[in-house]
């Protein structure tokens, strides 16, 4: 896939069968408009092209409207390419750019930078200046710049329209099964496997402590995972466990030194480990078991946490075999 990060970067684009977004979490609704223009681009002889932005358009136009982001660039970039995009602008969002009128955009970057044959949007599309521009301007400026405009209808799961928005919604309310359907994949975060204060090994069951940089997590609780390793392997396939999470302030642990409000992201592998500890991992939510609450006494939690790892056993019995891999790095 060739990614371009400046307007300069596209002349070695081919002309391109085109859609535009910011494509946060790659849900099954962009995976839709991605296949769709993929479609459209075998049959015209174009290239699938994406036009996409970093920063995020609101965090230069509305800085206090920010979503927290799904998903990184690098995440995105990998589930086009397993939808089929060969061609990618991430055209830096700046003030110049939110100011550009929407026949300049078109003119500037769909057609000049892009040469656009088809433009592939949402029913909902708005862009150029202050969002003037939306779906009926995009249609005459198409005709004025000899390009076809396709609108793609939105996608609803469970009789509710798929968006990014919603995917988060769920995982803040701790739905990691819905959040799954509306991605199409577990939700994941990743990072590095960092040493904890010892406790689990000692009192409960040993855990992996993760650091993510991830913008969102699931509500606090415990959860049914998949864990998988990232990098530092040589196998043809990376090694990865069945596994219990807890995402939470560890509150039957509490003492001085933590701080109410710290986050822990620790998993326990329900298969063996063999070999050296892995250094980072990948983690993907599959079921949400429980709440987090405090206990009595180690040996109390203990005994939750086997209930636990019970439940979980009887939740991969019965989805059975799962992909080897759900989601990219």
């Amino acid at each position: 896939m060739r990614i371009a990060r400046d307007v300069a970067e596209t002349a070695r684009f081919s002309p391109s069968a085109l859609t535009i977004g910011n494509f946060d979490g790659v849900h099954i609704g962009h995976q839709h408009l991605l296949r769709t223009t993929w479609d459209f681009a075998k049959r015209t002889g174009a290239s699938p092209t994406v036009l996409t932005f970093d920063p995020h358009p609101s965090r230069i136009v509305a800085p206090e409207r920010t979503p927290r982001l799904l998903t990184t660039i690098d995440e995105r970039y990998a589930w086009m390419a397993a939808e089929g995009i060969e061609q990618v602008l991430v055209l830096p969002f700046t003030m110049e750019i939110a100011r550009l009128a929407p026949e300049e955009f078109v003119r500037d970057i769909l057609v000049n930078a892009l040469r656009a044959k088809i433009v592939l949007v949402g029913e909902n599309f708005r862009f150029g200046h202050k969002q003037s521009g939306d779906t009926r301007v995009l249609a005459a400026l198409g005709k004025q710049f000899d390009f076809e405009v396709f609108l793609a209808e939105s996608v609803t799961c469970r009789r509710q329209v798929v968006s990014s928005s919603a995917v988060r919604k769920f995982l803040d309310s701790g739905d990691a099964g819905m959040a799954w359907r509306f991605l199409g994949r577990p939700y994941s975060i990743a990072g590095d496997v960092v040493h904890g204060r010892g406790v689990g090994s000692k009192q409960t069951v040993p855990t992996l402590n993760l650091k993510t940089s991830a913008e969102v997590l699931p509500r606090n609780g415990v959860y049914v995972t998949r864990t998988r390793e990232m990098g530092g392997f040589t196998k043809t396939e990376p090694r990865q466990w069945n596994s219990i999470s807890n995402i939470g302030v560890r509150p039957t642990f509490e003492d001085a030194e933590d701080s109410p409000h710290k986050v822990s992201i620790e998993t326990f592998l329900l298969d063996p480990l063999v070999g050296e500890a892995p250094a980072k991992i990948v983690l993907e939510f599959l079921h949400r078991v429980r709440e987090e609450r405090k206990f009595e006494s180690s040996e109390a939690l203990k005994a939750q946490i086997m209930r636990d790892v019970k439940q979980a056993n009887s939740f991969f019995r019965l989805v059975g075999n799962l992909p080897k891999r759900f989601s990219h790095e």
